[in-house]
């Protein structure tokens, strides 16, 4: 007798022994659909094993067991790639309702000291950084046209900007050591 065999002949009694039958082929099927699905494994048995019970609760358990269990699982791994694929990440970091408010002052701080630093820098470095942490992300060429230099040029010219905020930067604020221990 087959694990096919054995598992259909046992559903016919509770919802217990058709859910110890079905086990090994619920897990070999979601086991082998899961990495196609982007999903857990165990994800993919768990929403079969709710599908299932569902089943119980109407008809009683399916006449063909393995077929059942087949097209469950890959009913459930068609559901999970459709959602995937209409999910979208966050343009934004979502806010935390534990430590929100205190996080965003936090981040926007940072954000005054970083620019308040940039606007101190020598030469076209303030126009430079500028530009380079502008939320609409331009290109260099587009950054060098800004300037009114060449795309070859604006590298070194980044280079000495970035150092410069650099040193700047730490002057103002005691950097940690190797190992977390500040100074």
């Amino acid at each position: 007798m087959t694990l096919l065999d054995d598992a259909t002949a046992q559903l016919a009694g509770t919802p217990a022994h058709v859910v110890s039958a079905l086990r090994p082929l619920v897990n070999a099927e979601a086991t082998a659909e899961a990495p196609g699905a982007a999903m857990d494994a165990g994800d993919l048995e768990q929403a079969v094993w709710v599908r299932l019970l569902e089943q119980l609760g109407g008809d009683g358990p399916p006449p063909d067991a393995a077929r059942w269990v087949k097209t469950a699982v890959r009913a459930e791994a068609r559901r999970a790639r459709r959602t995937a694929a209409r999910e979208l990440p966050y343009r934004c970091e979502p806010t935390d309702p534990a430590g929100g408010p205190e996080r965003a002052a936090l981040r926007s701080e940072r954000r005054r000291t970083l620019l308040a630093a940039v606007a101190r820098t020598p030469g076209n470095c303030p126009r430079l950084l500028a530009a380079m942490l502008s939320p609409e992300d331009p290109t260099y060429r587009e950054i060098a046209g800004t300037l009114g230099i060449s795309q070859g040029s604006l590298g070194p010219m980044r280079s000495r900007c970035l150092g410069c905020l650099r040193r700047m930067l730490a002057a103002e604020v005691a950097a940690p050591e190797h190992g977390g221990k500040e100074r």
